[in-house]
């Protein structure tokens, strides 16, 4: 059994009829958006989000779900949706998973409309059934996104990362979501409760990793047999590469950041950037630091009942630093 069928296994149930419920709560009266949400339900990925939001709602409340839980699980995903529909339109990304992005079928005029669109489903979602605990918890989530995006983007142009300032962006542009499943899981069973707080924390620490594990996979041959470079290509700055830069000499350094700002481009001087930045220790750091990440996160579970639920969770965490795409 794959590790995901695993980690699913005791949701099933929920997960079963959390896809009814999230293609409902998409559906629309206009026939172009009904046809653009069907492409998008029938091309889902892995659905981490929503498994997070019911497996923290079963381990702390004995395996107990509710309405809210399905509507917590409803609403993150509409949200990440959104925001994966409008990432494509500006990365001018044509595909998604393998398949054609809405942007690529649609144009951008009608994949921005759609993302807007699927955000307003998310919010009213909360509203209408008065889960307004449930809906500040995501609001600060997307307003964090924005921030982390944007943070990235203005960095990016000065290549002047410190480690603190990325743990900053990855923190909002990646964990931030996942920190806002967890927290929404035990918000929706125990509003109020110290949970709501300590699960927000945990899901904070797996997305963590699992950004790191992302950068990871530019350097090493896990994801497609062959390094990709794609965020040196970017003018991405990652763990690896900010640490490599922060240790090596002026020399060094003076040409990794030309080759980085004017030969990014240039496959055989990618290729040495790689190279560099494995000789010189920038994978085993960020490795030794996505390792700390993930032992932080098991420590807040460690607090809790042995459970089929924690069980999962354990191991989703460990998944996220072990994966291979």
């Amino acid at each position: 059994m794959k590790i995901t069928e695993q980690i699913k296994q005791p949701i099933l149930k929920e997960m079963e009829l959390f896809e009814k419920k999230f293609h409902e709560s998409m559906s629309s009266k206009v026939a172009l958006l009904n046809r653009i949400t069907y492409y998008i339900v029938n091309r889902k990925g892995k659905q981490m989000r929503p498994m997070f939001v019911f497996l923290t709602a079963k381990m702390i409340s004995d395996g107990t779900v509710n309405e809210r839980t399905y509507r917590g699980a409803s609403v993150i995903e509409l949200i990440h949706t959104a925001t994966l529909v409008h990432d494509d339109v500006v990365d001018d990304s044509n595909k998604r998973r393998g398949f054609f992005s809405i942007n690529a079928l649609w144009k951008n005029k009608i994949a921005v409309l759609v993302g807007d669109y699927l955000l307003s489903k998310g919010l009213l979602l909360s509203i209408d059934n008065g889960d307004f605990d449930l809906l500040r918890i995501i609001s600060v989530a997307v307003r964090e996104m924005s921030e982390g995006e944007l943070l990235q983007i203005e960095k990016a142009r000065r290549l002047d990362i410190t480690e603190e300032v990325y743990y900053e962006i990855i923190r909002q542009k990646t964990a931030t979501l996942i920190a806002a499943c967890c927290s929404l899981g035990a918000c929706s069973v125990d509003p109020e409760s110290e949970h709501v707080e300590k699960m927000r924390k945990f899901g904070e620490l797996i997305g963590m990793a699992f950004q790191i594990k992302d950068d990871l996979f530019d350097y090493t041959e896990d994801a497609i047999g062959k390094p990709t470079g794609i965020d040196i290509k970017e003018q991405k700055m990652t763990l690896p590469l900010i640490y490599v830069l922060n240790t090596c000499s002026k020399e060094e350094k003076k040409w990794l950041i030309n080759s980085i700002k004017n030969h990014n481009k240039d496959k055989k001087r990618v290729k040495q950037v790689i190279a560099f930045v494995k000789e010189h220790k920038g994978l085993d750091y960020a490795e030794q630091k996505m390792a700390e990440f993930q032992q932080e996160a098991l420590m807040l579970l460690s607090d809790y009942p042995s459970s089929p639920y924690k069980d999962a969770l354990i191991l989703m965490v460990n998944y996220v630093i072990e994966r291979k795409i």
